[in-house]
């Protein structure tokens, strides 16, 4: 049984993130989901909250899940890091016949072929879409050469990621939640409480930080 790989910048961590680490390991089969808080993201803006804030979020998050493991391993990195570098590393950590499935959404996996070293992500990883319900990605929207990928490595059925530790794309089905990391962050600053779209330990931490309020 292979090991999915969850990153992100966790800016806090919410219930959509949870929820679709929880089905990934249904729908897919897997063993574990590693769950990898980015440390200095190099694609995106600068995370509202400091590493170590959405590193112990996310241990807060996640506790009490013995098939959710936490890696602080790119909160700890002085540099930053990209998604093959952490792919590599677990790959040497792991060995090379675990199966490892990387975790991405369908706008992310569109984007792909703009990430460090793409094409050497399926030499160290399956790459797992998450989909809504009855859609599918559309190959015919995405890049010549992500599309060419995506013809040559797509698997209908998940099984094909016990058979390799490496190689395939596959597709996984989510609950939509609409949740973002943003809204949380905005109702926050507005001094309404994002109850109920996050965990309480998360919600607590958050509070008893004093993370992500307007300056005064």
């Amino acid at each position: 049984m292979g090991t999915a790989v969850l990153g992100g910048t966790f800016d806090p961590v919410h219930y959509a993130h949870l929820r679709l680490a929880e089905e990934a390991l249904l729908a897919l089969g897997l063993a574990a989901v590693r769950w990898i808080p980015a440390g200095q993201p190099p694609h995106r803006a600068t995370p509202k909250g400091a590493a170590a804030h959405r590193l112990a979020m996310v241990r807060a998050a996640i506790a009490g899940n013995p098939r959710f493991i936490l890696d602080a391993a790119e909160v700890e990195r002085q540099e930053p890091s990209y998604t093959v570098e952490t792919l590599r590393r677990l790959r040497i950590e792991t060995g090379a016949e675990h199966s490892i499935v990387l975790l991405v959404g369908a706008d992310a996996f569109a984007a792909l072929d703009t990430w460090y070293c793409w094409r050497e992500l399926f030499e160290l990883a399956h790459i797992a879409v998450a989909q809504r319900p009855g859609v599918s990605l559309d190959p015919g929207r995405l890049s010549p050469p992500l599309a060419a990928c995506w013809r040559e490595r797509f698997a209908p059925e998940a099984r094909v990621l016990e058979a390799r530790p490496a190689g395939h794309i596959v597709e996984f089905p989510t609950t939509p939640l609409a949740i973002s990391a943003t809204q949380i962050r905005a109702l926050i600053a507005a001094g309404r409480s994002p109850r109920y779209l996050l965990p309480e330990s998360v919600l607590d931490y958050i509070q008893d930080n004093g993370l992500y309020r307007a300056p005064c």
